[in-house]
């Protein structure tokens, strides 16, 4: 009988940690924040803008792919002292609890980029709903209000078009990159590494874009487009990268996967395509004379993808002539980068956490002006192995036959 009680006894005292739905939120009831852009006003206010989720047009109802329904995401824009201040404003246009869970991207106005992004991450952070892992962008030329008000095409939902591209871009291109809110504010903290953001902008009529008939000609009068690279120096924007000065950086950072490099061959200009589709880089640190020293090692392995002149590609002699070429168009431009932002005076590649870990004694010294002294006198070298693994699905060009 006393074990009988005491399992009783256990089961009810479970149910007391049993909560049930005390805090259940029905759908209905909330308005499903899917992006948050933030800019600054004249008068030192924030202003907030929430793209939100319009339910009943984004379920269901295409045919073909086409889109048939209404406009997808409803933008509401409020402003406020700081924040969170502007943040809980919006409650006043809203007929729903605004719910930031879902959000999963972050668009900041070039004019505050320029201005400084300090103060505004700690909301982001302590707020239980919010989701740190979003990603973040600078609106390039324009207003984080104005390009969460687009409407695109393809995708239903801009801010899925904007993360979409840039996972892609990342992966095939190289000139931008998918930057975390978690991964900026981790930047900016840390004494030795500046943070990189990528840019989105807006190409053709903005206003124009922000009503459905972009979405109802085959070609959208106005369309969203990753743009550059921002580089920031204490947490203010201070210059814009592109091309492959952008590509450079993400050399260094590890994060091109795959990517095309143009080589030249002999009198000819860029006639063959090396694409890379395994690339890696490895970064130490070692001392010369009491000095810090930067080693850059670039791993890059890919196809043959273009060859537009007689060549004979089945010559082992001709390929390792082409890996070498191919190495020195890459090491061109990576020092090419490196040399442009030792001028602008920020480490955005993290060469100063590197001689942290590894000469924590020389980084004592070198902390405190790190940005405006030591990273600009920094001496860097970069070496490139590069591999071609095949050429493709012919061995030698057509045109080498037509010649023939």
């Amino acid at each position: 009988m006393k074990k009988k009680w005491w399992r009783l006894l256990l089961v009810l005292g479970c149910l007391t940690f049993l909560a049930g739905c005390w805090d259940k939120r029905e759908l209905t009831d909330l308005a499903i924040v899917n992006a948050v852009g933030v800019d600054k006003l004249e008068n030192g206010k924030f202003r907030n803008t929430f793209q939100i989720i319009n339910p009943g047009n984004v379920a269901g109802n295409q045919q073909g792919g086409a889109q048939t329904s209404g406009i997808p995401i409803t933008v509401y824009t409020v402003s406020g002292r700081n924040m969170l201040d502007a943040a809980r404003l919006g409650s006043k246009n809203v007929s729903r609890q605004i719910y930031y869970a879902h959000a999963n991207l972050v668009v900041i106005g070039e004019d505050l980029a320029r201005e400084g992004l300090m103060e505004l991450f700690d909301v982001m952070e302590r707020d239980p709903q919010f989701r740190t892992t979003s990603s973040i962008v600078i609106a390039e030329n324009t207003t984080a209000e104005d390009l969460l008000k687009m409407l695109t095409p393809i995708d239903k939902l801009p801010a899925n078009k904007i993360t979409k591209t840039l996972k892609f871009t990342e992966k095939a291109l190289g000139e931008n990159m998918d930057v975390s809110v978690d991964d900026v504010i981790r930047d900016m903290v840390s004494p030795g590494k500046e943070p990189v953001i990528s840019g989105f902008k807006i190409v053709g009529n903005s206003e124009a874009g922000k009503g459905q008939a972009n979405l109802q000609t085959t070609e959208a009068v106005a369309r969203l487009q990753a743009g550059g690279m921002a580089i920031f120096k204490e947490g203010k924007l201070t210059r814009w990268l592109h091309g492959k000065n952008a590509r450079g950086v993400l050399w260094v950072q590890n994060k091109v996967q795959q990517t095309p490099v143009n080589i030249n061959w002999k009198n000819h200009k860029k006639p063959l395509a090396f694409f890379v589709i395994r690339g890696k880089s490895i970064i130490k640190s070692k001392l010369e004379k009491n000095k810090p020293v930067i080693k850059v090692h670039i791993e890059a392995e890919g196809d043959i993808r273009e060859a537009d002149i007689p060549i004979d590609l089945t010559n082992p002699n001709i390929i390792f002539q082409l890996e070498k070429l191919a190495e020195k168009e890459i090491k061109k431009e990576i020092m090419a980068t490196i040399k442009k932002i030792q001028k602008e005076k920020t480490d955005v590649f993290g060469f100063g956490d590197v001689i942290h870990r590894t000469s924590p004694k020389v980084w004592k010294q070198l902390k405190n002006d790190w940005n405006d002294v030591g990273f600009p006198e920094l001496k860097v070298d970069v070496d490139v192995d590069a591999f071609i693994r095949r050429t493709g699905l012919r061995n030698n060009p057509y045109i080498t036959e037509v010649n023939n």
